[in-house]
């Protein structure tokens, strides 16, 4: 498996597979191709459905700068190998070279030809039944295997990760306004946040809580705001509320934090690695369920709960997201995506608590359902994978 830093990607949202992915590919090729008279982006399959709401186009002419660059959405060429699929083209004295590129997720570009990244892989285990017998063997804890594989330097960098979480967080705590799209969806993190009860249960307030944290993530990505993919752009409010909430109501260090986000990445590494974390090619269970797998592992370990237990907390929070369809209205990761990061944030804490009590007793494993869940996101229908034309996205007639 590839290093964390390829799955915690520091950068602006609202999408990875559909505005840092298309930004990356085509900043590379600007790079390859400097000298050109002027650029095209042919969009295909669910960049070309959804690429206004994600701000492809933007994404792609930002890279581009001052050179000129045609933006095409090609709705109805098949897309084979991946549905975010983008060819870019250089002009120069009328000719033109081509280059296809795939976004699979989290921000990671893929150029059609280019070789396995071999040199990029530092985790020789890629299931979780490996890595637990190892750590198991060695009495290690998995943030103790991901310092083994990466070496010292990726805690300077989980650290960076953790101060961006906070600061996605404190400022969609205190920004008000409507969220640019046009479907007049208005923040609700600082509503949420101040809108105290004088009654309020110890329940009521942790789920306020929770939500306010997750909300404030996930509006500042919907504004174009700065994030980190945990694993996604549209799922990036899961992993910083959980950690946010723990922190202040057990006092975790930021040294704990860090390491439970080394847990969470393994985790999410492993579902990149064996599945998807694409919510066009699997649907949202591959987006905002890892983010729930992801928290639920990150919470586990806070508590220092033993390798059986997280597994069971991370297995559970996939498999009761089976089947989740991706259909952002318009194209937009507003809605349900704002939405669906809070109720995740609450169901990895409730996934803790269960795995606290039960995991002697689980029947499933976390690797069996990364499988059924990668086959789960193949057997969905195209329109329910990130196309805004099925589930709400069809059936939404607002204004």
């Amino acid at each position: 498996m590839q290093s964390l830093k390829y799955l915690y990607r520091i950068g602006v949202g609202p999408s990875s597979s559909h505005t840092m992915g298309p930004l990356s590919a085509a900043e590379r090729f600007l790079s390859e191709h400097p000298d050109a008279d002027s650029y095209k982006a042919v969009l295909y399959g669910s960049l070309a459905k959804t690429g206004k709401g994600h701000m492809t186009d933007l994404a792609i002419s930002r890279a581009f700068g001052q050179k000129r660059c045609e933006i095409i959405f090609d709705c109805d060429t098949p897309t084979d190998f991946h549905p975010n699929t983008l060819d870019l083209i250089a002009v120069k004295d009328g000719r033109e070279v081509t280059q296809r590129f795939y976004s699979i997720g989290g921000g990671e570009v893929l150029a059609e030809g280019d070789k396995p990244a071999e040199h990029l892989e530092v985790y020789p285990l890629n299931s979780f039944t490996a890595i637990s017998e190892y750590c198991r063997s060695r009495d290690m804890r998995i943030w103790q295997y991901v310092g083994q594989c990466e070496g010292e330097g990726i805690w300077d960098y989980l650290h960076e990760v953790w101060e961006i979480m906070q600061a996605s967080i404190k400022e969609g705590l205190e920004a008000e306004g409507i969220l640019h799209g046009g479907l007049g969806i208005q923040r609700k993190a600082r509503y949420l946040y101040r809108q105290k009860h004088i009654d309020e249960s110890e329940e009521t307030k942790t789920n306020r809580l929770i939500c306010a944290f997750a909300y404030a993530a996930s509006e500042q990505n919907a504004s174009g705001g700065r994030i980190v993919t945990a694993p996604t752009c549209g799922a990036c409010g899961v992993l910083p509320a959980v950690l946010r909430f723990l922190k202040q109501k057990r006092n975790f260090t930021d040294e704990q934090i860090v390491r439970a986000l080394a847990t969470a990445g393994v985790v999410g590494n492993l579902i990149k690695t064996n599945a998807s974390i694409s919510g066009a090619e699997c649907g949202c269970q591959a987006e905002i369920g890892t983010a729930c797998s992801m928290a639920a592992a990150a919470a586990a370990e806070l508590y220092e709960l033993d390798l059986d237990q997280i597994e069971y907390a991370a297995e559970m929070s996939i498999e009761h997201h089976l089947g989740l369809t991706c259909d952002p209205i318009r194209g937009l990761v507003q809605i349900p995506c704002i939405e669906r990061n809070a109720i995740a944030a609450m169901r990895a804490l409730n996934a803790v608590n269960l795995a606290d009590f039960l995991a002697d007793s689980r029947k499933i494993s976390f690797d069996m359902i990364v499988d059924t869940m990668y086959e789960t996101g193949k057997d969905l229908k195209v329109v329910y994978r990130e196309t805004a034309e099925g589930g709400l996205a069809k059936k939404y007639g607002g204004e």
